[in-house]
């Protein structure tokens, strides 16, 4: 039963996810943190598939989970292929929606972060992920003695600041209220699992 739910919440989660980067991110150039953030750039700028580019990104830190923390790898390996998989394919829908719907930048900043949090805190509820660069950060973290949270803020900040440079300085402001409303999201879905776990 537990498996049942863990691969439905990795669907569902994933679904939702590429929702919020296809309807809402993709759209106004609009940039996320972590890897989907570098993936987005190297979107804007090349025009190579999202859910490819995560994937690629994502190889150098599975790799050094493989060695270094093997529940990371395997709590997280689903999450990455079918979440980057949702990811191209849900893409080509993008014309459709917003055929249909119209919605202005700042809202779709803000809408896009909160489904892409609903997604990544739906999966961590069931105890899977994305991956990303939070193994990266732990790890840093630890060799440095800083927190956490800290190296996961500055690397958020340097991919968007980054993308500021490279894609369109306008859109600074949108990409970091993408980045609050995916942390508001996250945390408001995980709370009750981290309040209830033992110590």
């Amino acid at each position: 039963m537990l498996f049942i739910h863990r691969v439905i919440s990795i669907l569902f989660g994933s679904l939702i996810l590429s929702i919020g980067i296809n309807f809402f991110i993709i759209p106004f150039h609009i940039l996320d943190g972590g890897v989907i953030g570098l993936a987005l750039i190297v979107n804007y700028l090349t025009g190579y598939k999202v859910g490819l580019m995560i994937i690629l990104f994502s190889f150098p830190i599975y790799l050094l989970a493989w060695f270094k923390s093997r529940p990371f790898f395997y709590n997280s390996l689903h999450g990455l292929l079918i979440s980057s998989f949702f990811i191209d394919i849900v893409y080509p829908y993008t014309y459709y929606f917003h055929y249909y719907i119209h919605i202005s930048p700042l809202e779709s900043s803000i809408l896009g972060g909160l489904l892409v949090g609903a997604g990544i805190g739906i999966m961590l509820r069931a105890d899977a992920s994305t991956g990303g660069l939070d193994l990266l950060a732990q790890f840093l973290a630890k060799h440095f003695s800083i927190n956490v949270g800290l190296v996961i803020f500055l690397f958020d900040a340097t991919i968007i600041s980054l993308g500021g440079l490279l894609i369109s300085k306008n859109n600074l402001i949108l990409s970091f209220i993408t980045v609050l409303s995916v942390g508001i999201a996250t945390s408001l879905l995980t709370w009750n699992k981290e309040k209830h776990e033992p110590c």
